[in-house]
């Protein structure tokens, strides 16, 4: 390896992008949760960030580096000629080398990781378009890849204000309307305190656009926040339109969209009451990623 004891250490950050290539059938399959396997984007995720951690194994001539942070999103694309999931992994670290090929590993391990879960589907997907895209630090300063600079990156950080908690809610059981409350907390790797639906899982917090209620009160007038089981109600922004892997910062705490929609409980009380729900197709789930309170007037933007 080169010797690098000698260099500054300095604040880097690298960018890598990649795209997994597949039918329109297929991607439905990641959208909807379809997959057998599970959630595809989740299992990538951490297959990607386990990849970064573990780059110097992979690749010979690689230092060992200590990460401070490691993001995978993702963004599904689906137009005429390009259809597929969109990659984008980025490394931080404080040291005397890059992260680039971490960043890079990254994003290839997150691509396979995406074939895998897929290839019962489709096994003529091309994992493609594993390049650089940015790096920021070191002697040689701040590279941006030409044919990307001005592309808009997936779910990049910004704090745009998106949308409003409207209100909060949780339910002790599955399947059952929740009970609108003054404020939930929440844990991050578990999801809401005292909710039925917490735990180690993909789907730890529910959102529901009130636009969508609105909707549905035009024939039952009488709905209430909770009624389709969602934790947090919002208004401002069409969720189901957000990326999977867009982090969101909630009140005090953090969370990471990991699905849009479900397959609804035909039996749930939900739809027993309104005849019809609209979380399978409007409402999105996450994870926590950071814990805190979420009270009604909470902001909603990109974390």
């Amino acid at each position: 390896m080169v010797d690098v004891s000698a260099k500054e250490r300095t604040q880097r950050a690298a960018r890598a992008g990649g795209f997994v290539a597949m039918a329109p059938a297929t991607l439905e399959l990641v959208r909807t949760g379809g997959c057998k396997k599970g959630d595809v984007l989740a299992v990538a995720q951490v297959a990607g960030i386990m990849a970064a951690k573990r780059c110097w194994e992979l690749v010979p001539m690689c230092h060992p580096i200590q990460l401070t942070g490691v993001d995978v999103r993702f963004e599904l694309v689906c137009e005429p000629g390009r259809c597929g999931v969109a990659v984008e992994a980025e490394c931080r670290c404080c040291g005397e080398t890059g992260v680039e090929m971490e960043a890079l590993t990254a994003a290839s391990v997150a691509g396979l990781t995406i074939y895998d879960m897929l290839k019962a589907a489709q096994r003529d997907m091309v994992i493609d378009e594993v390049r650089l895209l940015e790096k920021t630090g070191g002697k040689s300063g701040h590279f941006v890849r030409a044919d990307d600079s001005n592309e808009p990156q997936i779910s990049q950080a910004d704090d745009a204000l998106l949308a409003t908690v409207v209100a909060v809610s949780l339910s002790t059981k599955k399947g059952t309307r929740k009970v609108p409350q003054d404020a939930i907390e929440l844990v991050a790797g578990s999801g809401v305190v005292g909710d039925a639906h917490a735990g180690n899982w993909h789907r730890q917090v529910s959102l529901l656009p009130e636009e969508s209620v609105d909707r549905m009160r035009q024939k039952l007038p009488e709905l209430a926040a909770g009624d389709f089981a969602e934790n947090i109600l919002t208004r401002g922004v069409e969720l189901k339109e957000l990326p999977v892997g867009t982090v969101l910062k909630v009140g005090e705490a953090e969370l990471v969209v990991t699905q849009i929609g479900k397959t609804c409980h035909n039996d749930c009380e939900i739809r027993r009451l309104t005849g019809s729900c609209v979380m399978p197709t409007d409402g999105v789930f996450a994870v926590v990623t950071r814990g805190g309170t979420v009270r009604p007037g909470d902001q909603i933007s990109r974390g």
